[in-house]
């Protein structure tokens, strides 16, 4: 979880102004109802939503009224000067301080990270926003808006892509399609006024039923960001944007849409990349009891997959592109895919509408809420696993209540019921030189996910908290293969002339159809000790339940560099060979223990949360030493143990910092095939540090490095590593005036070499491709306009 100590450092914003301003901000909200202060909210629950500062530096928090039971809660960033901007950001703090209050109050990891602590970027990733959470690791797989590795305590780690693991929401309602599967590339960071992450059993009163968590993506609203900005920004790579938002309120009702633009050609030589989105909202306030906000949203995306290199052929450029296997004396050297012919790629756009209300009666909140998304999928993988098309829609129905009959922060009682369906159609084509082939299978994919939850936050003793819960989840995954044809066609290249067509071929059609369901339940009891205003502690233990997605449960197999699924001797057409498989696999499960300390003083904030987790049945995306699919497995038993910390201070004035360290030490336990090993891809230590500086009133400096102090393991026999590495980046931004500021940056400065994410294979190869190297160094500038 983040803390903050004080987010003024992080603008223009330090002085006795801002807090003034402020403190009369915190002194309103206790003249606000609680309809009033969640009618134009979308945070991920109602009356009780969860949200928490993030580790980003802040200036000194004085003293403000209590929100409740006599806490206290910080002044929220000011700009000194009377604009638009300043009215925005006052009109969010009102928003957020009550949130932040429960936040203190939650024995748990969660963390809110605003629009305002977002790094000034003409790149706006999911990496840089939310580089300052300790416990949430990205690494980037392209530098653009693409499919970055998110992993939440080592949930999903293991999938290429990434796709699985966390929950991503978007005001609330589940980006995720119905059976977990999730595109990152739609969670933008652009357009979010703020990023809500829950961490580990947090997210299960969200209806999260996986072990790492959630991310909420907060749009804002025409309350909480009145008036109209536009940005442009653009450098080196080709990379040009723009984003822009026009807000309104009346008295009853506000709304508020946006958009979001950009294209790069890429650090790298095959790299493009573009995303275009559109959303926007409506929030109308029925009664003083009564609200409800209404949504909807469209993001098209599109981006090469450039491929990962072997790691000689990194340092030696890391612009490059793998060509696929070579063959020296009759022996296949440097496995790997053939990007240069199979030319990979995602396109993919999701439309998404969905409404809330929320109504409050005395001591009892509900909130209702129904959305829909429909995703249509294109991913042209490698040739070993071909093209894959999906589309469908799912639809999700959430009710929400609590009951808190006093004036403590966390209800009494609060219940969750979430119930998600969809249907998918999917169809495998044959990736034949970068071209769509002929059609190898065909399948309607269909799942349901169900997800209860309760809990109660019981006052046992002055100061001290006990909070029992219990959740239960319910999942089914069924898929009918309609694919007719009595066999399925297979192709092959020459491996030592790689352009070279081999005779076509076909295998024995098996069918891939299954139903399964899973269900568990997931108990939870914490305790936690706010002795003062200042600082919790809290302990708590936990079960975790996670089922399949249907990523897992089918997956192409048998496939080469040089040969499509179902082939996995390219000589050999008729060798009899299954082009998919679909494994019987349990869920996950895991029992966790986690404790954590945080606080916060005038000058200096501070997180620290530990746990460790002993996982069965451990969901594994397995692949070979060519990087080809070879389908998922449950092991047998995993542990996690990791720390979060994060640590902020104003040190004068005019100067600020943060860090955030994350420790991670994932590993088989006992495996009979890869003993006690850690498990691949999971950086054991990564340290995100900023350091800023606030010249003068309208114009600050940063400096931001990202350390990777250790080489992280590529594959679960542990015989091949990424390289350590320390990147530093350096960004500016200057207030011309009430309406103009500019702002630039400077990103991998040394021009560091480096591999930002790896493939996570089962055993490697020294020559193997398996090394994505990160961006080079790269200028960016922009400008921003308020009105």
């Amino acid at each position: 979880m983040l803390i903050s100590a004080a987010p003024s450092c992080l603008l223009p914003s330090c002085g006795t102004r801002g807090t003034k301003l402020l403190s009369r901000t915190a002194s309103a909200l206790l003249l606000s109802t609680a309809a009033g202060q969640s009618c134009f909210a979308q945070s991920a629950s109602p009356g009780a939503a969860v949200a928490l500062d993030p580790v980003t530096v802040e200036a000194p928090r004085r003293s403000a009224p209590a929100v409740a039971r006599g806490r206290t809660t910080g002044p929220r960033r000011a700009d000194p000067l009377p604009s638009r901007e300043s009215a925005a950001v006052t009109a969010a703090a009102d928003a957020a301080t009550p949130v932040r209050a429960r936040f203190d109050a939650l024995a748990g990891g969660v963390a809110l990270v605003d629009r305002q602590d977002f790094p000034v970027t003409a790149n706006p990733t999911v990496s840089k926003a939310l580089s300052g959470v300790p416990g949430v690791v990205v690494q980037d797989f392209f530098g653009g808006n693409d499919q970055p590795r998110i992993q939440i305590r080592g949930s999903g780690l293991q999938q290429n892509p990434v796709e699985r693991g966390i929950l991503v929401l978007q005001n609330g309602l589940p980006i995720n399609r119905a059976d977990g599967s999730y595109i990152v590339g739609f969670a933008n960071p652009q357009l979010a006024e703020s990023i809500e992450v829950y961490r580990g059993y947090m997210a299960n009163r969200l209806g999260a039923t996986v072990l790492g968590g959630a991310l909420n993506f907060v749009s804002p609203t025409g309350s909480t960001q009145p008036g109209a900005q536009i940005t442009v920004s653009g450098g080196s790579f080709g990379q040009i944007g723009s984003a822009g938002q026009a807000g309104f309120k009346k008295e009853n009702f506000d709304g508020l849409i946006q958009f979001d633009a950009s294209r790069r050609d890429g650090f790298r030589d095959y790299n493009s990349s573009e995303r275009v989105a559109i959303s926007g909202n409506v929030g109308v306030k029925h009664s003083e009891n009564v609200s409800t906000r209404f949504f909807a949203g469209y993001t098209d995306l599109g981006f090469d997959v450039a491929g990962p290199l072997t790691k000689s052929a990194m340092y030696a450029d890391p612009r490059q592109v793998h060509g696929g296997p070579s063959v020296v004396g009759g022996v296949a050297i440097n496995p790997g895919p053939n990007v240069l012919r199979d030319k990979p790629r995602r396109e993919a756009s999701q439309f998404l509408a969905g409404s809330r209300t929320t109504a409050t009666f005395d001591a009892h909140l509900v909130d209702v809420a129904i959305g829909y998304t429909h995703t249509d999928d294109m991913f042209r993988f490698p040739i070993s696993s071909g093209i894959r098309t999906t589309e469908g829609g799912d639809l999700t129905g959430v009710m929400r209540y609590a009951y808190n009959p006093g004036a403590a922060v966390l209800p009494l009682l609060e219940t969750t019921a979430q119930f998600t369906t969809g249907s998918a159609s999917r169809e495998n084509y044959i990736n034949q030189a970068g071209s769509t082939g002929a059609k190898f299978g065909q399948s309607e994919l269909d799942a349901t996910t169900l997800a209860l939850y309760s809990g109660l936050n019981i006052p046992i003793w002055p100061a001290f908290t006990l909070s029992p819960a219990i959740s239960y989840a319910h999942a089914t995954r069924d898929n009918d293969d309609t694919y007719r044809l009595a066999t399925r066609p297979t192709i092959a290249y020459n491996p030592a002339n790689p352009t070279m067509l081999l005779p076509n071929g076909a295998v024995p059609t098996q069918s891939t159809s299954y139903s399964r369901a899973y269900e568990g339940w997931s108990p939870s009891l914490a305790l936690s000790y706010r002795p003062d205003n200042i600082s919790t502690v809290f302990a708590a233990v936990s079960r975790s339940f996670e089922p399949p997605t249907h990523d897992d449960l089918l997956a192409t197999v048998n496939g080469t560099p040089n040969s499509s699924p179902g082939r996995p001797a390219p000589g050999n057409p008729f060798l009899a060979a299954a082009a998919f498989t679909t494994p019987d696999l349990k869920a996950q499960t895991a029992t966790t223990v986690e404790a954590g300390w945080r606080g916060r003083t005038d000058r200096f904030s501070w997180d620290a949360v530990t746990y460790y987790s002993w996982v069965d049945n451990e969901l594994l995306s397995l692949r070979d030493a060519t990087g080809a699919s070879l389908g998922a497995i449950n092991a047998d038993k995993t542990t996690h143990f990791g720390i979060e910390l994060g640590f902020g201070a104003r040190l004068t004035e005019r100067l600020s910092g943060r860090v955030a360290y994350t420790y991670q030490d994932f590993r088989f336990d006992n495996d009979p095939l890869r003993g006690n090993n850690r498990l691949a891809g999971a950086p054991r230590h990564l340290v995100n540090a900023m350091l800023q500086f606030q010249a003068t009133e309208s114009w600050r400096l940063q400096g931001a490095v990202r350390w990777n102090p250790e080489r992280t393991p590529v594959d679960n026999m542990n015989t091949l590593y990424a390289d350590p590495y320390v990147v530093v980046d350096l960004r500016t931004e200057y207030k011309i005036n009430k309406t103009f500021s500019v702002f630039g940056e400077i990103t991998n400065l040394f021009n560091e070499t480096y591999a930002s994410s790896t493939l996570i294979v089962d055993q490697a190869r020294p020559d193997q491709a398996a090394f994505l190297p990160g961006d080079g160094r790269g200028f960016y500038a922009g400008m921003k306009a308020r009105f």
